[in-house]
């Protein structure tokens, strides 16, 4: 609300603060509300060579009585031939949850496990690793807990000669510190930071991309701010992971997503983004934008969004700490804003979340920046901007909040949007039963007439006050709809009125 108090309203310099004031707390809670909405997941390595030594999907055996679990690790233990072939059995069964139960319920099975995980024979050492990672996808928490002896070794074998075995141990500690508080107690001590600041230098895909998913879970633990965050930044991982998200997609698409959702995990921590910023965060960030959006029309864009998402979001953060100004510095670049208007065009229909995410950037850099005003004016956006207000309520009420942005910057601005035609989308927008959209309305009809009188003559032209008046019973607008009229279009039809009276005087007389 404009004002709260109930004599005739009276725009000034404080009225507008409060109003900004009121858009950023507004948009705070939004971004709460979205960072408390990450996902944590859990993921599963299960490519198996069938009987015809082909590469397919495995199909999971019947679940494993205690009995023949106990059966089983005896025969693996007496060293009987084919204890490749009995430890696959295991993993097969351990595929059930039961099964899992009844195996770490048993007195030494994990020491006889991870005993076979240590063993000097590639096969079986493989063999068990995926035994410990079917019981790492569990969703029991004391099934990821039985597993707290291995995790030691675990991390050695991160530094293995084998791709796939390394591969296999990230994403059996990304699943284990999913799950439990005690893994991720016990991983800092014993140097899982270290151990993927190390491993981050690999050359290869599928060990970075395992290694972005561990990493992804550590940052998204409710203690990372002030246990694991610091340590990161701490490490070399921020300069490895901003050289991983930039390298062109020459690694392909799946190590740039898995490093933009970590860094987007650090930048919302607010641990030290002033660190991130020195080490060129937001250029890389830009230059990245840039550089998808130059190849969407050249390439295929199936899951680009995925990408492009955390990006977004890492800049909408990074723009809202209190002391970044030398970040908006970085970013004054028109072709950011073209990248953005034609990912909300490209992905509006397939993928309307990428707009909001888009609006939600485009907001904070129009928020105090009027070079970015400008530029939306300038480079002809606005009427694309114009058209999302009949979108979805939220991309409605981001668009609505952007010209705002633009109108709060004074007179000439509201005079650019004025001749785009803001009016008849305001109309419309006033048209729909929404009380926060039509709220969001209502300020931005107050900031045009407050800059720009002749916008209110307008207004009442093309039957404005009525579209207003079908609000004023509404509790939760009712006083903007009046102070709104009583101050800007009550004066400006009697000025009307009066204007017509005295052409009216003076016409000649026949």
């Amino acid at each position: 609300m404009w004002s709260r108090r109930s004599c005739r309203y009276r725009p000034d310099a404080s009225g507008l603060e409060e109003l900004r004031a009121r858009r950023r707390e507004q948009e705070s809670a939004l971004r709460k509300a979205r960072r408390q909405q990450q996902l944590v997941s859990k993921r599963l390595l299960r490519e198996e060579v069938n009987g015809d030594g082909q590469a397919g999907v495995e199909i999971a055996a019947e679940p494993l009585s205690e009995q023949e679990v106990l059966q089983l690790l005896r025969d693996v233990q007496r060293g009987r031939e084919e204890r490749k072939k009995l430890l696959s059995r295991l993993r097969q069964g351990l595929q059930h949850k039961e099964t899992q139960q009844k195996f770490v319920r048993l007195e030494g099975s994990m020491r006889v496990l991870i005993g076979l995980f240590t063993s000097s024979l590639a096969n079986i050492q493989m063999e068990a690793a995926r035994c410990l990672h079917e019981l790492s996808h569990s969703c029991d928490p004391a099934v990821a807990e039985a597993c707290l002896p291995a995790t030691s070794y675990l991390l050695t074998y991160l530094s293995g000669h084998s791709v796939e075995f390394t591969e296999l141990c990230l994403y059996t500690l990304g699943n284990l510190a999913v799950e439990s508080d005690a893994v991720r107690k016990q991983l800092l001590p014993q140097g899982i930071i270290p151990a993927l600041a190390s491993c981050i230098q690999s050359p290869h895909v599928a060990v970075l991309e395992g290694l972005g998913y561990v990493l992804s879970q550590l940052l998204q633990a409710t203690e990372a701010p002030t246990k694991i965050i610091p340590l990161v930044l701490d490490s070399v991982l921020p300069q490895h992971m901003l050289r991983l998200v930039s390298s062109n997609l020459e690694l392909g698409m799946g190590v740039a997503v898995e490093f933009a959702w970590c860094l987007h995990y650090i930048v919302c921590s607010h641990v030290n983004n002033a660190l991130l910023i020195s080490q060129g965060i937001v250029s890389t960030l830009v230059l990245l934008l840039l550089e998808l959006a130059s190849v969407m029309s050249k390439a295929a864009t199936e899951g680009l969004e995925l990408l492009i998402c955390p990006v977004l979001r890492c800049l909408s953060n990074l723009l809202v700490e209190d002391e970044t100004e030398g970040c908006k510095v970085q970013i004054q670049d028109e072709r950011l804003l073209v990248a953005l208007f034609l990912f909300m065009q490209y992905f509006l229909q397939q993928h309307p979340f990428l707009v909001q995410e888009c609006l939600w950037l485009l907001n904070n850099l129009t928020a105090d920046e009027p070079f970015f005003c400008s530029a939306v004016l300038t480079l002809d956006l606005l009427p694309a901007l114009l058209q999302l207000l009949s979108c979805s309520r939220m991309v409605t009420l981001l668009a609505l909040t952007v010209l705002c942005n633009i109108a709060e910057k004074g007179p000439a601005y509201c005079y650019q949007l004025h001749q785009k035609a803001v009016l008849p989308s305001l109309l419309s927008t006033l048209a729909l039963s929404d009380a926060q959209v039509v709220g969001q309305s209502l300020e931005l009809l107050h900031l045009l007439f407050l800059h720009l009188p002749e916008a209110a003559d307008d207004f009442l032209s093309q039957a404005g006050l009525q579209a207003l008046e079908q609000h004023q019973d509404n509790p939760q607008l009712q006083e903007r709809v009046r102070a709104l009229s009583e101050t800007y279009l009550q004066p400006a039809a009697a000025s009307l009125i009066s204007c017509a009276g005295a052409s009216a005087a003076v016409l000649p007389s026949s």
